[in-house]
């Protein structure tokens, strides 16, 4: 008897090895990434009574808003898994619907040139197999649009509760202004394990023709957060910058945002009052005096004209390792970073209070330099 039982529990055991084994080969098998300086497909606006102006003006006030759309899930009732939550799938097909849906008409009613979505699935275990892009073309139809797949993951079957499972999600750029190309670029990323659990991080530019010859280049940004060490981070930042100031020196127009995974304003945890100290936080710090000369980080420069006491902006993310009770720790991690021909009125956080997403929208508000070149 002692036998067979111990015979059982080897056979088991085996299986379960094998089971394990087969399943980390068939991730790591599975793992790839997309090639560097890739171009990107521009869509045309699905609307074809209102034709787009030719080019962008200079010197008229214009509207950019960036939104991390939180794959459809993050609405103020979802926690996550990997944030300390117990949260890996949204609650249902149309909860993500909703959730989409509210954040394409919060961000709508800005009435922006320009804007770009961070977290856009096109088809994932998480989000119910619901295309996003295919349902923010609709909420702006009038815009031509650019995707840029930044996440294609085999199945991951972990929490074994709810599996975030196999999922696509990207960046997806709108313009009202026609555009000429896009480009997407790949950014450093870990080459240890943590791979396996980031994105295939990239940004993508967008050119857009400016009245006079010149481009204004949009780039949308989505930096690591899990399983990037310091050096990870800095290769990251000077990819982008390299980039920037490289189409700066070309006269062009340059405006990045999304969401930089780290506190732009440096002082987060004062504002908002959060419990978690700077060294415990994964929010870290941005490296302001890394930025390039000629460049702007919008949130920091408020911060520095008000000071922390009376910094005016709400939060743009807060704290999913439990849901949303307006008490959750929160950070400033989405901004736009500008080129010093780009005339900033404002960049401020548009509150939604975290209805639809961990991340509230940002807008700025510009306008393109006429005598700059």
């Amino acid at each position: 008897m002692a036998k067979t039982v111990l015979k059982v529990l080897i056979i088991a055991l085996a299986a379960l090895v094998l089971t394990v084994g087969g399943y980390v080969a068939y991730v790591m098998l599975s793992y790839d990434r997309l090639d560097d300086n890739l171009a990107l497909a521009v869509d045309a606006p699905t609307v074809s009574d209102t034709a787009q102006p030719a080019a962008v003006p200079r010197g008229q006030e214009l509207t950019a808003v960036t939104a991390n759309l939180g794959f459809g899930a993050y609405n103020r009732d979802f926690d996550f898994f990997m944030d300390g939550g117990t949260g890996s799938v949204a609650a249902s097909p149309e909860v993500v619907r909703e959730d989409i849906a509210g954040s394409a008409a919060t961000v709508a009613a800005l009435d922006p040139a320009f804007v770009l979505f961070q977290e856009v699935d096109v088809d994932g275990t998480r989000s119910h197999h619901i295309d996003q892009y295919a349902l923010l073309r609709e909420a702006f139809p009038a815009d031509a649009a650019v995707f840029c797949q930044n996440y294609d993951s085999a199945f991951l079957a972990w929490p074994l509760y709810a599996p975030h499972g196999a999922n696509r999600a990207g960046l997806a750029t709108f313009s009202a202004y026609p555009i000429a190309d896009a480009t997407r670029y790949s950014l450093p990323i870990s080459e240890d394990f943590g791979k396996f659990l980031d994105l295939d991080r990239c940004f993508s530019a967008v050119r857009v023709p400016v009245e006079g010859g010149a481009e204004l280049v949009l780039l949308n940004v989505h930096l690591s957060a899990y399983g990037a060490d310091a050096s990870i981070m800095e290769a990251q930042r000077a990819r982008l910058y390299e980039v920037m100031v490289r189409e700066r020196e070309a006269g062009n127009y340059v405006i990045a945002g999304g969401d930089f995974n780290h506190d732009m304003i440096g002082v987060s945890n004062e504002v908002y009052g959060n419990e978690t100290d700077v060294v415990a936080s994964w929010a870290k710090p941005y490296d302001f005096e890394g930025v390039p000369a000629g460049f702007t980080v919008g949130a920091k420069v408020k911060l520095d004209e008000t000071g922390a006491d009376a910094f005016p902006d709400a939060a743009t993310c807060r704290d999913a390792g439990r849901p949303y009770d307006g008490t959750n720790d929160r950070w400033v991690m989405d901004t736009f970073i500008y080129s010093n021909n780009v005339e900033v009125v404002d960049c401020s956080t548009v509150d939604a209070d975290f209805a639809y997403s961990d991340h509230n929208p940002v807008k700025l508000t510009f306008e393109l330099d006429p005598a700059a070149s």
